[in-house]
């Protein structure tokens, strides 16, 4: 359906934008966008990249806007934006990034969605590469880099392009634009609070679930209960109640491993990712996969290899005997996910976490820092640095303070430094051998940068 339009995406950087403008590229469409952060100086190498794959870059000043385009932009992108009052001015069609995404997906004979507030990027990596392997060719879009599909001139790898018949997807509910989506095979990870109540949760993902051929249902997560009674659920987890039941589950130091059982079947899984988390985003996986007529066994022995998602619990190396770990974490749930991997292993966690917004702060603070106060241990520390903040009027009255102050009152041990400058030179002091470092945050590409240099700093010290 892309095929001789004309798109420009405004904010074509962000981890949900790029893959699909790769996508609408590569079905034929031109595309061109705009991005604030390139403006900015921000992540040069992945605007450099994108240029190299013949879409044309402007400043973000609407002077790249055009008549005969379409203009993608986020919902929450305001009319005063150059881009928007540039393609308003010239009567442009406007879609959001999920409109645009939702009408590939259901223009696709199987569309495999899969939503959930944790675990989402990583299943739907798990789904399209189980299907890669199984020689399907899925067109696979989702919010981080799959590093198994990475390569040196495909380094931003979070879409991969295949044929037209599969189209794996992640869903989300935060926006409400789940309800967009008509999936032929529906998968909810688990359901807890981050941008929206309960109710609001219960119900998007209920309407999503029942819209399915099959809905492939967490088993063991209480949110999720109210769906389970659908007459198309396959259920997964590690409870007695699941269809696709884990059961053994070992952490190592290099992964885990656990065994999966299907009808009268059992495979031992082998997974090159830490923690019970992971465990059972591979069961939601394999379940997806069976709904799609992959077997269990052929599952199985794809995820072996699965090398997992940038930013999800990534270790970047080791210096000195201290290992550096970039983490997607940001919301309570993604948060106590990796502060229960961290925990399955001894030795000492120094933790940065940057918060991805003001905003968010407001929302969901105080589940923030219950969830670090009760996954710390004795002797972690967390260094917490301000906001991401790259300008707007958003109100910044709560900030890192209040949550440093409520995970303090929690029992655990934590600071907050202004800057993350700050925070690095503080956790390189504190550091030695046997510690990890880990930095958790959202919505800003440079984290990563920021943990290699860390890593480098270490290195030279070691």
């Amino acid at each position: 359906m892309a095929e001789n339009k004309s798109y420009f995406f405004c904010g074509i950087g962000g981890s949900g934008m790029l893959p699909l403008a790769m996508i609408v590229a590569a079905r034929g469409a031109a595309v061109a966008g705009s991005d604030r952060s390139r403006d900015q100086g921000r992540s040069p190498d992945k605007f450099d990249w994108i240029e190299r794959r013949g879409i044309a870059l402007f400043p973000q000043d609407g002077s790249g806007v055009a008549a005969g385009q379409t203009l993608v932009a986020s919902a929450a992108v305001e009319d005063s934006v150059p881009d928007v009052a540039a393609a308003n001015t010239l009567g442009l069609a406007r879609m959001s990034r999920a409109d645009l995404n939702a009408a590939l997906f259901n223009a696709a004979a199987k569309g495999v969605g899969v939503g959930g507030t944790s675990g989402k990027s990583t299943v739907t990596g798990m789904i399209g590469w189980i299907l890669e392997r199984a020689g399907q060719k899925p067109t696979v879009m989702n919010g981080a880099v799959m590093r198994n599909f990475a390569s040196p001139d495909t380094p931003f790898a979070s879409a991969l392009v295949g044929g037209d018949a599969i189209y794996v997807s992640e869903v989300d509910e935060s926006d409400g634009s789940i309800a967009l989506y008509a999936p032929d095979v529906a998968v909810v990870t688990n359901i807890s609070l981050d941008h929206k109540s309960l109710d609001e949760l219960h119900r998007l993902f209920g309407d999503f679930a029942a819209k399915a051929r099959i809905a492939v249902i967490n088993a063991d997560d209480p949110e999720s209960a109210p769906l389970l009674a659908g007459a198309n659920v396959l259920r997964f987890g590690f409870g007695d109640n699941a269809a696709i039941r884990g059961s053994d589950f070992e952490p190592l130091s290099n992964g885990c491993r656990f065994v999966v059982h299907f009808a009268a079947d059992s495979h031992d899984v082998r997974l090159q990712m830490p923690g019970r988390h992971n465990a059972a985003n591979a069961l939601a996986a394999i379940a997806a996969a069976r709904a799609l007529n992959i077997p269990v066994a052929q599952s199985v022995a794809a995820l072996a290899d699965f090398a997992g998602l940038a930013r999800r619990y990534e270790v970047l190396g080791q210096a000195g005997d201290v290992t550096v770990i970039d983490d997607f974490a940001h919301n309570p749930d993604k948060v106590a996910a990796t502060l229960a991997a961290v925990a399955e292993l001894p030795g000492r966690a120094l933790l940065f976490f940057q918060p991805h917004g003001y905003g968010p702060l407001r929302q969901m603070g105080k589940e923030l820092a219950t969830s670090f106060a009760a996954g710390m241990r004795d002797g972690d520390r967390l260094y917490v640095c301000d906001p991401v903040y790259f300008g707007g009027t958003v109100d910044r009255s709560i900030g890192s303070e209040a949550l440093v102050a409520d995970i303090v009152a929690g029992g655990a041990d934590a600071v907050h430094l202004t800057t993350r400058a700050n925070c690095g030179a503080a956790m390189l002091d504190e550091a030695r051998p046997g510690d990890r470092i880990l930095i958790l945050g959202a919505r800003d590409d440079t984290l990563t940068a920021f943990g290699r240099e860390l890593l480098e700093k270490l290195t030279r010290h070691a």
